[in-house]
């Protein structure tokens, strides 16, 4: 075993990878001052064998899990976010190889042995000045035709991250022609190798984070490749297999929860080197930066677990974990975000000082929103899919279960949350067990409506039942909730069977009604007061002017 693969197989087995990053960090501030292309720090990751990580085993590489993948983000991340995302790159494209096999098989292997000798970095290029990004749908603007050797390439693309260290670039482009015998163009990756005539760099990456990766425009001015460097598809086909690849993207994220781990090491660190004179201590032996210190590490667990939790039921193929990558990919950007944004209020101008690496990392941290799936993409994803599909698992509503039925009709099903008329679930079991019932959990094969029957309290047998009694007049209390059934139990107050219905109570024939009939008690009793101050006369000392018995 080489040392090379020693390192990698170490580092895979270490748990948060506490090494890899701090070679990174050495260089990472002069390079996000300057805004090269950090070679140094890439010529670190490919000695350590990082660059090589996920090539399939049928190329005689290792095979990678999300997981691992996601680890080693995490802990590139944490030393420059900037090398982790080049490094990204060139790793999810082993993966995607090893996955489902794109490239010609002698280019590629070409592409392994000179990944031994020194970094192959490679990306896919697909955002456009005018497009934007395939993400949001449409068609390229960048164009192949055909040639008599291949295929030529024109095109202007935006935001190429590696742009000037890449040593392939697939740049997702479309035929200018039908290419297929429906008439339909033919669209995908067209692979180019980055030396090749026709391509120019234009610097235009002046960002507020991620200052090093450059991410600059390229210009792509009749580019000759050959033609089975473009295995492109009918564009009604293009990302079908999309889905395959959102845990790549997950794991992609694993980089800024390694950029807010660092922020929180900054953050420990001047938290117990500062001594203010008027305290005369740490400020981390304060009640206050303990309690950030807490919130920062509670976001931090949220996105960990979110994070590897998911990752590793896609590594185990669990359908379901593919369907929350997206809405996962917004629940770890936001703990990012406000891991470092509570870190960085908390110190104040210390946190927005450029000689503190606080500052690089608040800034860096904020370009975890712009990978795809944005949050608005993603909510909207998600909420179309709950709102419209049927609900294939059984849902609870409290102890009633409405099964196989849509958003739509559970909302209106017996025992749901939107059954006023009669009560919600909670009020029905409450009721039933306060006064000696069984608990209405539907049976199997019941559908989502409540068991009835023998079980239930006579008063809640059915909305039917209600109705009759109404029409009776024989009136029925709401039942209390819960809460209200354990507190009235605690005090020793009678429950809902101890209190008689409103039919029993005092009625004044012509004002049935409850309310009214407060209101007609109330009244007969202040006149039958003001007769009796009549009859006893003014108290003394009262004024002579007046009605007797005025009170003023």
């Amino acid at each position: 075993m080489t040392p090379r693969s020693r390192f990698r197989d170490e580092l895979l087995a270490l748990p948060l990878f506490e090494e890899p990053h701090r070679s990174l960090a050495a260089n990472a501030e002069r390079y996000d001052r300057t805004g090269e292309f950090p070679w140094d720090s890439i010529q670190a990751v490919h000695d350590a064998g990082i660059l090589t990580l996920g090539i399939g085993a049928q190329y005689g590489g290792r095979d990678l899990s999300l997981t691992e993948a996601a680890r080693v983000m995490q802990a590139l991340g944490r030393g420059d976010p900037s090398v982790a995302l080049l490094t990204a790159m060139t790793l999810f494209q082993h993966l995607a190889q090893a996955k489902a096999p794109r490239w010609p098989d002698a280019l590629y292997r070409k592409v392994v042995r000179d990944s031994r000798n020194g970094p192959v970095l490679m990306n896919a290029v697909r955002a456009e000045p005018e497009w934007g990004a395939p993400a949001r749908g449409g068609l390229p603007a960048t164009k192949v035709s055909r040639t008599a050797d291949g295929w030529r390439l024109n095109g202007r693309k935006a935001y190429g991250t590696g742009s000037e260290g890449l040593a392939y670039h697939l740049v997702w482009a479309v035929t200018d022609e039908a290419a297929t015998g429906n008439g339909e163009p033919l669209v995908g990756h067209l692979i180019v190798p980055g030396d090749s005539p026709g391509i120019e760099v234009i610097r235009t990456w002046d960002h507020l984070g991620l200052r090093a990766s450059s991410t600059h425009d390229i210009v792509y001015t009749d580019v000759e490749v050959p033609t089975e460097n473009f295995p492109g598809v009918p564009v009604s086909e293009a990302g079908r297999d999309a889905a395959a690849f959102l845990g790549v993207g997950l794991s992609l994220m694993a980089l800024y929860v390694g950029v807010a781990r660092a922020a929180q090491e900054f953050f420990v660190t001047f938290a117990n080197e500062r001594v203010p004179t008027s305290l005369g201590r740490p400020i981390a032996s304060t009640e206050r930066i303990q309690t950030i210190a807490g919130e920062i590490e509670a976001q931090l667990v949220q996105a960990e677990e979110v994070l590897y939790g998911l990752a590793g039921r896609l590594d185990a193929g669990d359908e379901q974990a593919f369907q929350r990558a997206a809405i996962a990919k917004l629940l770890i950007t936001r703990s990012a975000v406000t891991a470092v944004q509570t870190a960085v209020t908390a110190l104040g101008n210390p946190g927005l000082t450029r000689n503190n690496p606080l500052e690089r990392h608040f800034r860096d941290i904020q370009c975890c929103r712009i990978h795809p799936p944005q949050d608005d993409a993603a909510l909207i994803a998600v909420g179309r899919r709950v709102l419209s599909a049927p609900t294939r698992d059984v849902l609870p509503h409290g102890n009633v279960l409405l099964k196989g039925k849509t958003s739509e009709d559970a909302g209106h099903a017996r025992g749901s949350p939107l059954d006023r008329h009669s009560g919600t679930a909670q009020r029905r079991v409450a009721v039933a067990r306060d006064r000696g019932g069984a608990a209405p959990l539907a049976q199997p094969g019941s559908g989502y409506r409540p068991a009835r029957g023998r079980d239930l309290p006579d008063a809640w047998r059915g909305r039917e039942d209600l109705d009759q009694r109404r029409r009776a007049g024989a009136g029925t209390r709401r039942a209390p909730s819960p809460v209200l059934a354990g507190g009235r139990r605690r005090l020793g107050a009678p429950g809902p069977a101890a209190i008689r219905p409103v039919a029993d109570r005092h009625r004044d024939p012509r004002n049935p009604h409850p309310r009214r009939v407060r209101r007609y008690r109330q009244a007969r009793l202040a006149r039958h007061s003001r007769g009796i101050r009549a009859r006893r006369g003014p108290p003394p000392g009262a004024a002579a002017a007046g009605r007797p018995g005025d009170i003023r």
